[in-house]
């Protein structure tokens, strides 16, 4: 299967949360944790804090909090859940083959 092309080489995230209850500290730790770990300077991370603007909700069609939305590259992935599971976390981004493999990064970078 043929892998979504990062825009820019950057992935763009949004971690959608309700205040600072345990599940959404943990989402944020464990986000910037896989990413620090497997997409090191390659991407960008907005958390959302729906209890703040809780409007955005439902203009983001957001049903579960936390959910970890990636807006690029397209298609928008949406995981829901405290990001505990790397390796889901990181099929669901599509930047692990399912067989655990990581995907190849372009030869000569």
């Amino acid at each position: 299967m043929k892998k979504a092309k990062k825009a820019n080489g950057i992935i763009d995230l949004r971690l959608y949360v309700a205040g600072q209850t345990p599940r959404s500290l943990a989402a944020i730790s464990n986000l910037k944790q896989i990413c620090n770990e497997h997409l090191a300077g390659q991407y960008r991370i907005e958390v959302i804090d729906l209890l703040k603007n809780p409007t955005l909700a439902q203009d983001h069609q957001i049903l579960a909090i936390p959910t970890l939305v990636r807006q690029l590259p397209t298609p928008i992935r949406k995981i829901i859940g405290d990001l505990s599971d790397t390796q889901r976390v990181l099929i669901g981004l599509d930047i692990r083959e399912s067989g655990g493999r990581p995907v190849s990064k372009a030869k000569g970078a």
